[in-house]
């Protein structure tokens, strides 16, 4: 791991990130309960962790299937362009359907990403993000469920990686020195 920016202050805790899971999984409950099943779209790679948490803390019926969209390489900040790596297996046609992403730094990514789920016809689209970076914002998106803002900084851990490390780290960390 030389070279490796290292994790740095934490931002959330994971215990501050369990009670906000608890309360966006109650408001999703009771917002999907007479619409079932909901599909819940989760955003690979960094939407895992976020997801599999949130998932149990629903009670309604649920499915859930992944895409994986890239738009930053290796890098710390956005490429601006967006790839869709692995296209869902499911029609959402007609259905109801949450997007599940770990983080909204540009908003580039996700506003790609929701017009091509749009054009699919889904019965309805929302969009859960578990954390925003609303100082990067470059194009506006509705958040439905939102779990924390968090300041201009690159962030790591409870899925969420630097060039594929530190995903497994329960809180949310500042990046230190990042590159």
């Amino acid at each position: 791991m030389d070279g490796v920016p290292k994790p740095g202050r934490i931002l959330v805790s994971s215990e501050a990130i369990d009670r906000r899971l608890g309360e966006l999984g109650a408001r999703i409950t009771a917002d999907y309960r007479e619409r079932n099943p909901l599909l819940l779209v989760g955003i690979l790679r960094g939407a895992f962790v976020v997801l599999s948490d949130l998932i149990r803390r629903l009670e309604i019926p649920c499915e859930v299937d992944f895409m994986e969209v890239s738009s930053y390489g290796t890098g710390t900040s956005s490429s601006g362009v967006v790839r869709i790596l692995k296209d869902l297996e499911e029609d959402i046609t007609g259905r109801h359907v949450l997007i599940v992403e770990d983080i909204i730094d540009t908003g580039l990514t996700l506003s790609y990403l929701r017009r091509s789920l749009l054009a699919r016809n889904p019965a309805s689209l929302e969009i859960f993000a578990l954390l925003s970076k609303p100082s990067r914002r470059r194009v506006e998106i509705e958040v439905k469920y939102l779990g924390f803002e968090v300041p201009d900084e690159f962030v790591v851990g409870y899925g969420i990686d630097y060039a594929g490390y530190h995903r497994n780290l329960p809180d949310i960390h500042a990046l230190l020195d990042s590159p």
